[in-house]
C-alpha cells in the first residue's frame, strides 16, 4: 500500500458500466493516483445502501455486465444458493425468505428443484458480471492502479447467506433475530447506529472451521488487490441491540472471535499486505493491538483530527506509518461541507495548518500526502472540491443517500 488513491463507488460514475469504469481507471493513472477504492459490489438494500445487502458474495449486475459469461468454478460454495434465493424472491414479489412458504423457507429439496431453471438465469448474470470485472482488472493492472474493495462485517437478515446457513447466525427457533448489529453513540450519531443486520453465532463458525469466512475472503481477493474490512472492531467485539429498540443506546458488547478469525482470514488471503482494517469510532486499545498483531494498517480520517486533543490519532501530526489516511470517507461530509459546518474555534485550529491562500480541502489533501501514513485516500468529491450537496451518505439516515454521481466534464483534464 503506497501512493495516493481515490474513493469513488461505481454508482458514482456517469454510467455504472465497464466502459466508464475503464475510462475512470485511465483518468486515475494519468493523474498519478495509484489506487481506486469502491464500496461493496453487492446489491443494495431498499435504501440504496450496499452495506445491508441480501448477499455477502454476489455482485449487483446493474454495475456492469459483459456479453459473454466467465467461468466461476471457484465460486461453487455460494453461486447456486444465490441463484435459488434470487429466483424464489423474484417469484414471491420480494417477500423476505422467512415469510416464504415453509418448504421454500426451510430449503426442502423438492421445492427448490422447481426453481433450478430460473436460478440459472441469475447465475448467468453473475457470470456476465465476472467477465466484465475481469476486463476491468486487466485495465487496472495495465494502468498500475490497484483496486480496493470493501467487505461489510455484517449481512442482512433477509439474505441468501442467512437463508442458506441459518445455524451461523443469532436467530431464534422461528428464524428471527432478537438482537441486531450496530454501534453505540459516538461522533457520528448521538443515539448510536442501529443497522438491523444480524449477528453471528461465532461458535458455529468455529465448528465449521470458519468456512463461510474463508470463502468470503477468497472471493473478495479474487475481485480486488486490497480488501478493507469494514467495522473491524466487531472481530474483537460487537454491539448487540434489542430488535425492538428504536436506537442503539441500550445495546451491549458481545465478545468476538478475535485472533482465531483473523488467523483464518490471513490464511485465506494467501499473502501478506492485502488487508486493511476500518478501525474508526471509539476503539479500545485491545482492538488496536489485534490489528497490529496481524500487521493490518488502520485508518485515520483528518476531519476527526481537530478537536484540540493533542493525542488525537487523526491529527496530521499523530498519523503513523501503519495508517491509511483519508480526508473523509463515504460516511463523512465532503471536506468543504465539513469546513462550512465547523465552529470558529475548530476552524482556527485547521487554519493554523493551512498555507497562505490554501483552501481547507486542498490543505487537508496536502496534509494527508505529507503525513507518515502508508497511503493517502481522497473521496472524489474532495478531489473536485465539492460542497455538502455531493455528500455520499449520512449515517443514521435513510433518505437522500448513495445517489451522488459525477459527470466527465467535472474531472480535470
Amino acid at each position: 500500500m503506497e501512493g495516493n488513491g481515490v474513493l469513488c463507488h461505481l454508482t458514482s460514475l456517469p454510467n455504472p458500466c465497464l466502459a466508464d469504469a475503464q475510462r475512470f481507471v485511465r483518468w486515475l493513472s494519468e493523474h498519478e493516483y495509484r489506487s481506486w477504492q469502491v464500496l461493496p459490489l453487492t446489491p443494495p438494500d431498499e435504501h440504496g445502501s450496499p452495506y445491508a445487502s441480501p448477499t455477502a458474495f454476489a455482485a449487483w449486475p446493474a454495475l456492469m455486465e459483459a456479453e459473454i459469461e466467465a467461468p466461476m468454478d471457484d465460486d461453487a460454495y455460494w453461486l447456486e444458493d444465490w441463484g435459488l434465493y434470487a429466483a424464489i424472491k423474484e417469484d414471491h414479489d420480494g417477500t423476505p425468505w422467512f415469510a416464504w412458504p415453509t418448504p421454500l423457507r426451510d430449503r426442502d429439496p423438492a421445492a427448490l428443484a422447481e426453481y433450478r431453471e430460473r436460478a440459472n438465469q441469475h447465475v448467468a448474470q453473475q457470470r456476465r458480471f465476472q467477465a466484465a470485472w475481469h476486463q476491468l482488472q486487466q485495465t487496472a493492472a495495465e494502468q498500475n492502479v490497484a483496486l480496493i474493495g470493501d467487505l461489510p462485517i455484517f449481512v442482512s437478515h433477509d439474505s441468501a447467506d442467512v437463508w442458506t446457513h441459518r445455524h451461523l447466525f443469532q436467530l431464534n427457533e422461528a428464524g428471527m433475530p432478537e438482537v441486531v448489529a450496530g454501534v453505540p453513540p459516538d461522533y457520528f450519531s448521538e443515539g448510536g447506529q442501529k443497522w438491523g443486520t444480524v449477528l453471528y453465532r461465532w461458535e458455529a463458525h468455529q465448528r465449521d472451521g470458519w468456512r463461510w469466512w474463508r470463502e468470503r475472503m477468497k472471493r473478495m481477493l479474487r475481485l480486488f488487490d486490497i480488501v478493507r474490512i469494514d467495522h473491524f472492531r466487531a472481530v474483537h467485539s460487537n454491539w448487540a441491540i434489542p430488535t425492538q429498540d428504536e436506537d442503539a443506546r441500550h445495546g451491549w458488547w458481545q465478545d468476538g472471535p478475535a485472533s482465531e478469525l483473523m488467523e483464518a482470514l490471513i490464511d485465506a488471503s494467501g499473502e501478506p499486505g492485502r488487508l486493511l482494517a476500518e478501525d474508526l469510532g471509539i476503539i479500545p486499545k485491545e482492538v488496536v493491538a489485534l490489528r497490529r498483531r496481524f500487521n493490518l494498517p488502520g485508518m485515520a480520517v483528518l476531519q476527526f483530527g481537530f478537536d484540540g486533543n493533542p493525542s488525537n490519532p487523526h491529527h496530521p501530526d499523530n498519523i503513523q506509518s501503519d495508517h491509511v489516511v483519508y480526508t473523509g470517507t463515504h460516511d463523512n461530509n465532503t471536506t468543504q461541507g465539513w469546513w462550512m459546518s465547523l465552529d470558529d474555534e475548530t476552524k482556527q485550529r485547521v487554519h493554523q495548518m493551512l498555507q497562505p491562500d490554501e483552501t481547507p480541502t486542498a490543505g487537508l489533501m496536502r496534509l494527508a500526502k505529507e503525513s507518515d501514513a502508508a497511503m493517502a485516500m481522497f473521496p472524489l468529491q474532495d478531489v473536485l472540491g465539492l460542497s455538502e450537496e455531493a455528500r455520499m451518505n449520512t449515517p443514521g439516515t435513510f433518505e437522500g443517500n448513495w445517489k451522488w454521481a459525477f459527470a466527465w466534464s467535472d474531472l480535470p483534464a
